[in-house]
């Protein structure tokens, strides 16, 4: 690709605002804050004896004895009698399972504390996200409810018992509903307990609720080929991808699976091979998926429709009555060039839709079955438990209470007084029920207005299992006592159905000795246990077989095209589009600070919703960025700040659902706005979709931005090539082949034993951020909240930077064509790269530091003595990386911070090998020094070398899409020293001559013919 092409972080670089300059020339962004730290918690101020306790451990003592008491004991107990699984400064692992997925959970002297994708996985490899890694940190939630609540007041689990169970024979004398209302509920064993009630209870029935629904797709696989399930998709069998607005890597059913199977065909391997999948996107709103592309589309929401019709023309030859062309041309060429490299790929090629609507998604079932896409990259026979929400059973259900029909309701993981379209008549009506029964361990919005809360364990204390993709099931075992008083909801189930199981883990052991354990050719007590080792069965696949399909289309084309039309805005109004953001998702997990300030992966927005909008509608509106505007639709309006998006469709706004959240916790509530009453039912389904009208306030806001707190100054950072030149010359942009005389001024460091290096594949990094939560759970990296992060100091040791540039369709860029171009942000394209302290051989850093504190080790690696530091910050800012990071506060012991890591129970998910830095202290990456110490002492004990793969980063552990490689370079036969010596490995401001000690691989895009 063009060798001067222009990379930009945000509009601000791109600009050279005046505000960006002024910052960006300075030493240092912000000055140091002496009259804060002279007062309260400063230097002046007296700590008090809590948070002193609290600093020495006596806190954590305490709450670590709750785990196994009700009531702590406030002193310290010494191991009279060790448990004998337990040795002190020794981890323990034990398989579970989170979401389905097969984990690792880390746990030190009984505390669970970090968690790990189990690297047997099917699904994601051991991959994990970033929700999954941010959940152990739930556990040791101080907001969570301490016990059960009966009528506002609290109580103890035998009169909740009396109560519900006396209310519940009551309801079923006099004929009432009763109605159990769950997120998707994927595990056996808990759908056999619900079954037990329902036998218990005749009138009652089971409705599976999800926030984010895909009625859609299950209905349109109902009505295409009788099977009302949600496929499973295998995008590793894909040679061309096209997707309309579904944001398979971000958030669209399962992401992590998604993302290790996508890169398959697009990594160092793959290209090695000579082979890489095609990816073109159609969307409204920027996605993480969009800026993965090989090719972007912008379209509105409502032409998406219009455009899988033409698609459909193009591929079958025929003319579906309404067709017509989209508004915007180069969306027309591309459909065109899509549809005849789709096929060309017969067998091997995938067309999703992020759409809700059941006609939209019967159309993709015909596209897909023209294609021969079935049996291939589309399983409907192994298919996915994943979703099985059904929005008109819903519907259904909201019209029985607000009739008075239903008696009683439970509600199991499931919000609906936030998160449904209708929330505020949906609470309304639920005045009328009787019996309103919570299994939230939050007294959330839902819990709130009911009269009984039954908290149920976090996952981490608690039995069960989970069955995410037909015939693999996966275990779920505590990994710690309850720490609060507790009781898992399948329990309070069994106890009020009046059930002789005395409790719920005798039910799981009992369901799979009947009924699982076979499945993965296991039984008996020998069986159980080793399931409880391995952490999941598989049983044997059945043969994914082709589907037909036989329907009349034109009447699905009709409706279609009659939906396009009621959405396409005018008057003056824009289409609104709702999305779920990688780090929220649907907002159930607002209340957790590692995924409020792990950055969105596209616009690098923290703590916050916005209203992202293109180029030409902020000028219509004659806004700048962070101007608030009103948006108003269905009687509801929220006012939010308007972000900018390169990429944005014309006359529509995006915005992220999971925000908005009253009842969430002291760091979820009120942050951003909510979105969710913005949706709409139509056609049976929920819509993401509205029309809208926008009023600006005149109010402006400042989003806590991360992306442009350091500039690139024009320097080459990203290289990116063409598959096409890649293949011609596999050399083309890493400069390999050039021949550069340096000069040292400093000798060569001897490494005798190790030479820890990294490489890191942009072709594989989504920028998902997952090792972004990875790190900071490993390595008890600090959360600031947003006035901190606006004040750029976020503390994060390894960040995602995003990179625009515009497509230069194979010209030669010049200053006018870029000129030219600001005034159209759709055709960009997007490279992810992350970024963490390079252990440069001739470290910048350490040549300017007065005190020594950062120093070089044998082994390569730059180290930090946080005990000689005495924050001049000079290292800081001749680090030409900006990845070091300072603690202008001790945010493990102020109050200011109390709502995010700063009180005794949240303190015990700190791992131990790690110090926490104090106020005044520079720190950055270690490439986890304690993982690479403990890898040389296991291999010690085994009296053996230490080999390839024993020490894994938690970034890299965690990467769903393998990315990250990390070992000693010393070994020639290590996994990253092969990858080192790919032809695409080059080297971040290598010119410098600071000889970083990680390697990135060239972004290659499989561009040739289509481009925006």
């Amino acid at each position: 690709m063009d060798s001067n092409k222009k990379y930009w972080k945000g509009l601000e670089e791109l600009n050279k605002t005046p505000e960006f300059v002024e910052n960006n020339k300075n030493e240092f962004a912000e000055p140091i804050p002496i009259e804060d730290v002279l007062s309260g918690n400063g230097l002046m101020g007296k700590t008090p004896r809590r948070d002193f306790l609290k600093a020495v451990g006596f806190g954590v003592g305490a709450v670590t004895l709750a785990a196994c008491q009700k009531v702590p004991v406030h002193k310290s107990i010494p191991y009279l009698i060790k448990p004998e699984e337990v040795t002190p400064g020794i981890a323990n692992y034990y398989t579970s399972t989170y979401d389905g997925h097969a984990i690792l959970v880390k746990t030190r002297e009984g505390r669970p504390i970090k968690v790990e994708g189990n690297p047997k996985d099917i699904l994601s490899k051991g991959g994990l996200s970033a929700q999954a890694q941010a959940s152990v940190l739930d556990l040791y939630d101080v907001t969570r409810v301490k016990g059960p609540s009966l009528n506002g007041n609290d109580a103890d689990w035998n009169d909740v018992d009396t109560f519900v169970k006396s209310e519940l024979a009551a309801i079923a004398a006099q004929g009432k509903q009763i109605r159990l209302v769950t997120s998707t509920v994927h595990s056996p064993s808990t759908l056999a307990v619900i079954a037990d009630f329902i036998a218990k209870y005749p009138t009652a029935k089971h409705i599976n609720y999800d926030a984010v629904s895909y009625t859609g797709i299950i209905q349109a696989n109902q009505n295409s080929f009788g099977k009302a399930v949600l496929p499973h998709y295998n995008f590793d069998k894909a040679d061309i991808i096209v997707s309309f607005g579904a944001d398979f890597l971000g958030s669209w059913i399962s992401p992590t699976e998604f993302t290790s199977q996508y890169v398959q065909n697009r990594n160092n391997q793959s290209l090695k091979n000579k082979k890489m999948s095609r990816h073109i996107q159609f969307e409204t709103g920027m996605s993480l998926t969009g800026t993965n592309a090989d090719v972007r589309i912008p379209v509105k929401s409502s032409e998406e429709g219009i455009a899988l019709v033409n698609l459909y023309n193009a591929i079958a030859g025929t003319t579906l009555p309404g067709s017509k062309k989209l508004t915007n041309n180069a969306a027309n060429s591309a459909i065109i060039i899509a549809a005849k490299e789709l096929q060309q790929a017969k067998g091997k090629a995938l067309v999703v839709s992020g759409s809700n609507d059941v006609a939209t998604q019967v159309l993709v079932n015909a596209i897909n079955s023209l294609l021969g896409s079935y049996g291939t990259t589309i399983d409907l026979d192994n298919y996915s438990n994943q979703y099985a929400g059904n929005d008109a059973a819903v519907s259904e259900f909201l019209n029985e209470v607000k009739s008075g029909q239903v008696g009683a309701v439970l509600f199991l993981n499931a919000n609906p007084a936030y998160d449904l379209y209708n929330a505020a008549e949906f609470t309304n009506a639920l005045a009328k029920v009787r019996l309103k029964v919570s299994f939230a361990d939050h007294k959330d919005e839902t819990a709130a207005i009911c009269n009984v809360i039954a908290p149920n364990h976090h996952y981490l204390e608690s039995w069960g299992d989970d069955n995410i993709i037909d015939g693999y099931y996966t275990i779920l075992q505590p990994t710690i006592n309850p720490v609060y008083d507790t009781r898992q909801a399948e329990h309070s189930l069994l106890v009020w159905s009046e059930s002789t199981t005395p409790d719920y883990y005798t039910y799981v052991k009992n369901n799979w000795s009947t009924n699982l354990l076979a499945k993965g050719g296991l039984s008996g007590q020998s069986g159980w246990e080793t399931l409880l080792q391995t952490g999941f069965v598989k049983a044997a696949a059945k043969p994914a077989v082709g589907y037909t399909f036989t329907r009349d289309i034109n009447a699905v084309a009709v409706t279609i095209l009659a939906q396009s039309d009621k959405m396409a805005a005018s008057d003056g109004k824009m289409e609104l589009h709702v999305y779920q953001s990688p780090a929220m998702l649907d907002g159930k997990r607002a209340n957790n600070p590692w995924l409020q300030e792990l950055p969105d992966p596209v616009s690098k927005v923290t703590w916050d919703n916005f209203a992202a909008v293109s180029q030409t509608d902020i000028k219509k509106l004659n806004l700048a960025e962070g101007d608030v505007i009103s948006i108003d639709a269905n009687g509801y309006t929220i006012a939010l700040p308007v972000l900018l998006q390169p990429g944005q469709a014309e006359g529509t706004i995006s915005v992220a659902l999971g925000y908005g959240r009253t009842a969430a916790g002291p760091v979820g509530n009120n942050v951003g706005k909510n979105a969710y009453p913005f949706r709409q039912f139509i056609n049976a389904t929920v819509q993401n979709n509205n029309i809208v009208k926008v009023t600006p306030t005149g109010d402006n806001i400042e989003l806590a931005q991360t992306q442009t707190h350091h500039s690139v100054e024009g320097r080459n950072i990203i290289r990116e090539t063409t598959l096409k030149d890649y293949l011609k010359d596999p050399y083309s942009e890493s400069g390999k082949t050039e021949d550069h005389k340096s000069y040292d001024l400093w000798n060569e460091y001897e490494r005798p034993a190790y030479n820890w290096v990294m490489a890191i594949d942009l072709n594989a990094c989504t920028g998902c951020g997952a090792c972004v939560v990875a790190c900071s759970a490993e390595n008890n990296v600090p959360v600031v909240g947003r006035d901190e992060v606006r004040r750029r100091r976020e503390m994060h040791w390894i960040r995602i930077d995003r990179y625009y540039s515009f497509n230069s369709n194979g010209k030669e860029v010049t200053k006018e064509r870029e000129m030219a171009n600001l005034t159209d942000m759709n055709n960009v394209s997007v490279v992810h790269q992350p970024m963490l302290c390079q252990h440069c051989d001739h470290a910048p850093c350490e040549t300017v530091c007065p005190v020594l504190a950062t120093v070089h080790s044998s082994e390569g690696l730059n180290h930090m003595a946080y005990n000689r530091c005495v924050g001049t910050r000079y290292c800081a800012n001749n680090c030409p990386y900006k990845v070091r990071r300072f603690n202008w506060f001790n945010y493990w012991n102020d109050s200011r911070f109390d709502n995010y890591l700063n009180n005794e129970h949240t303190q015990l998910v700190l791992n131990p090998d790690v110090t926490t830095r104090f106020r005044g202290v520079m720190e950055k990456c270690s490439m986890c020094i304690q993982r690479i110490q403990a890898g040389k002492l296991t291999a010690k004990m085994e009296k053996r070398p230490l080999a390839d793969g024993d020490v894994k980063m938690a970034c890299q552990q965690t990467c769903p899409a393998n990315a990250i490689i990390f070992g000693n370079a010393n070994d020639p036969e290590s996994e990253v020293s092969k990858a080192l010596k790919s032809e695409r490995t080059y080297y971040v401001l290598e010119e410098l001559n600071v000889k970083p000690g990680i390697g990135y691989q060239v972004k290659v895009r499989n561009v040739e013919e289509l481009r925006a």
